[in-house]
């Protein structure tokens, strides 16, 4: 494929192995191929930093653990997000909710299909009784066949993108943009809520904590792949992002 990480190439077999590790990627070659650069700039850091280990995944782990360093959440940031996130922050909360799924595949021209996903919600939003209709015709979801319903959901049950807008709806309400998510673009309306109870701050400090400090990590991280990226001479490939499931 011409690819070259400093001089060094990434070949064709190494960009096969590579590729069954991300069939259910919305564009797996691609995904493929910047695993593998990534990658190689992570291990020869490493070892230009003098760093050893067992195993390359070792290596790795290594020297993020020495170059990437971010503050553990206090205090006072976890009771601001308690506080900006009460969807979050309830027992027995529930929503039943419907979606239109438009998957994102290999074969499916990207654009033509957030285009199609658009017109559809644009269409809804003019006359929301066609959901179940539009659903059954268009969802590339299981869902389809019984108007995009999806039951019940209660926090946890779906994806982090889909959770964080399920739970803002109101009642009835149908969003008024397209969801993007791994799995493609979503439209959604919630059709029924359970509030629920508030559960008090005590009682998911600690999980406030981990989750924000996980988040700024990975944020760091990024910041440093760019960094590597930036000084690297990279043939080949142009990295859109530095998004990887190496620092997952």
């Amino acid at each position: 494929m011409g690819i070259s990480v400093n001089g060094v190439d990434i070949d064709d077999t190494e960009v096969e192995q590579e590729l069954a590790h991300h069939q259910g990627a919305g564009n797996p070659l691609k995904q493929a191929v910047q695993e593998l650069v990534l990658r190689r700039l992570l291990l020869d850091e490493a070892r230009r930093l003098g760093l050893a280990a067992a195993s390359d995944d070792d290596l790795v782990e290594a020297l993020l653990a020495q170059e990437v360093k971010v503050p553990v959440a206090d205090d006072a940031a976890c009771r601001t997000f308690h506080a900006q996130r009460p969807e979050l922050f309830r027992s027995g909360v529930l929503v039943e909710a419907r979606h239109i799924l438009f998957q994102v595949t290999p074969e499916a021209p990207l654009d033509l299909l957030r285009t199609t996903a658009q017109a559809v919600l644009d269409a809804l939003k003019l006359a929301p009784e066609r959901f179940a209709e539009l659903a059954g015709q268009y969802s590339n979801c299981p869902s389809g066949a019984l108007g995009g319903n999806l039951g019940q959901l209660s926090p946890g049950q779906s994806v982090p993108e889909f959770e964080a807008l399920v739970f803002r709806l109101d009642e009835g309400e149908l969003a008024g943009r397209l969801l993007e998510t791994r799995f493609g673009y979503h439209i959604v309306q919630v059709l029924r809520r359970v509030e629920g109870k508030a559960i008090a701050y005590e009682a998911v400090q600690a999980q406030i904590a981990d989750r924000l400090s996980r988040a700024a990590w990975q944020r760091a991280v990024h910041q440093y792949l760019h960094l590597l990226v930036g000084r690297a001479e990279i043939d080949g490939v142009e990295l859109e992002g530095t998004a990887s499931a190496l620092v997952q």
